[in-house]
């Protein structure tokens, strides 16, 4: 990825196979920069946490299954497999600041699809809207990490991209609590197991106009951001586009620190998004908090606000330690709580597994700096790869789902904790070894 670096005569070099300079001298640039990717981060964040309301209302509404529920994050993240490629692509031919705006416009194409889904009051309607916007926040993700990597030494990328993701878990944070009231709170006062027939039809038909309203509004917002986008899309030159093949970064899988990164990628993503979306029906459970459906809901801006907390501690603490001992350290604790969580009850047993949200703060970014150090000018491709590996969480979600409808969402946590012990052992290999370019 590119460096954006201050030349003797004010102008701005890079060394990335598609050169960006800022029209504007190199500070205002890189502050302008670090605004407009830090606003990225909190739409995608914010938009991506709704499936965790998204999940327990489809599930209630269409009576599912875990599994079947957890679909919903299956539809949503397998986009980052099939578009991370093509939008790479994109972004070579159109530039960052255009692609960006491709991106948000297919979010809102995607939110507007929730109006024809509620219509048909199909579940697989839902789950193709679901695919379109998560089409889009791939697109934007993939022009927001090569921006924020620019804006500064590859020395602390660590800790800077820890930095922009707190915005991403503001977003996280925030969007979950106003979802639960405005799309969970039927689900307290009816149950629509209990309805048949017309009763039933009646029901899903208001709530699911319920979901339209809530995503027309964000189209609507999405739209405005674009326009705004679009009217800086010259803000950066580019430089000349060097050809690559799609496919020429899947070699980097051969060298072992990236192709364990990439692995722990697609873990900690399945991981995480797992104990997001299970978090409302766990919290639910008499045998936990016994919460009603808006206010489990609501609890899940804990486990977010516990990333956002995490990320913004954890991009000093990245500058004083190890990466990889951090890593690790983090990972253990995660497990550590998800046992904790399923061997307990009561609030031990919530507030334990809302906990974890704190420690998962910092491996994404970890991770990502981890696996790319020493590709040199490949750390593009590599970038690529990686945003692949986030599919994840379309394969981790419903592999737990369908062990929870077998052993229960206790022992269905026994799957993250998998998950969370590879990202030890690979924080572990990483710890104070450098990789050479």
């Amino acid at each position: 990825m590119a460096t954006l670096t201050s030349t003797p005569s004010g102008q701005t070099a890079t060394d990335d196979a598609h050169g960006v300079a800022a029209k504007e001298s190199p500070p205002a640039a890189a502050a302008n920069l670090q605004w407009f990717v830090f606003a990225l981060f909190f739409i995608f964040g914010g938009i991506t946490s709704l499936n965790d309301v998204i999940v327990p209302k489809l599930k209630g509404l269409f009576t599912l299954s875990y599994g079947e529920a957890m679909l919903v994050q299956s539809a949503f993240f397998a986009a980052y497999f099939i578009v991370s490629l093509p939008a790479a692509a994109i972004v070579r031919r159109l530039g960052y600041m255009r692609t960006a705006v491709v991106g948000l416009l297919t979010m809102t194409v995607g939110c507007l699809l929730f109006v024809p889904a509620s219509n048909t009051g199909l579940f697989a309607a839902f789950l193709v809207a679901l695919f379109v916007l998560a089409a889009g926040i791939t697109i934007v993700q993939v022009v927001a990490n090569p921006l924020i990597s620019m804006l500064g030494p590859p020395a602390s990328a660590s800790s800077r991209l820890t930095f922009a993701q707190g915005f991403n878990s503001l977003g996280t944070t925030l969007f979950p609590y106003a979802g639960a009231v405005l799309i969970l709170g039927s689900l307290s006062k009816i149950d629509p197991r209990a309805l048949t027939g017309a009763a039933l039809t009646a029901f899903r038909s208001h709530e699911t106009h319920v979901l339209t309203l809530a995503y027309l509004g964000l189209a609507a917002a999405l739209a405005l951001v674009a326009g705004v986008v679009w009217l800086r899309r010259n803000s950066l030159t580019e430089g000349p586009v060097q050809k690559v093949s799609l496919l020429s970064g899947f070699d980097l899988l051969k060298r072992p620190r990236f192709g364990w990164g990439a692995l722990c990628i697609f873990l900690y993503v399945g991981a995480e998004v797992t104990i997001a979306s299970l978090m409302v029906s766990y919290l639910m459970q008499s045998s936990v908090m016994g919460l009603g459906a808006e206010k489990a809901g609501e609890h899940v801006s804990l486990y977010w606000g516990g990333a956002l907390v995490g990320r913004f501690v954890g991009a000093y603490l990245l500058r004083q330690v190890s990466p990889g001992k951090v890593l690790a350290a983090t990972a253990a604790a995660a497990i550590a709580l998800a046992t904790i969580s399923g061997l307990s009850g009561g609030v031990v047993a919530g507030y334990a597994l809302l906990s974890i949200g704190l420690f998962n703060s910092i491996m994404f970014p970890t991770i990502f700096a981890l696996a790319s150090e020493g590709l040199g000018r490949r750390t593009a491709e590599g970038s690529g790869i990686i945003c692949m590996a986030i599919v994840g969480g379309a394969v981790i979600p419903p592999l737990t789902g369908r062990l929870a409808d077998l052993v229960g969402l206790r022992l269905a946590l026994g799957l993250p904790i998998i998950c969370y012990a590879a990202i030890l052992v690979f924080g572990l290999y990483s710890r104070g070894r450098k990789v050479a370019a």
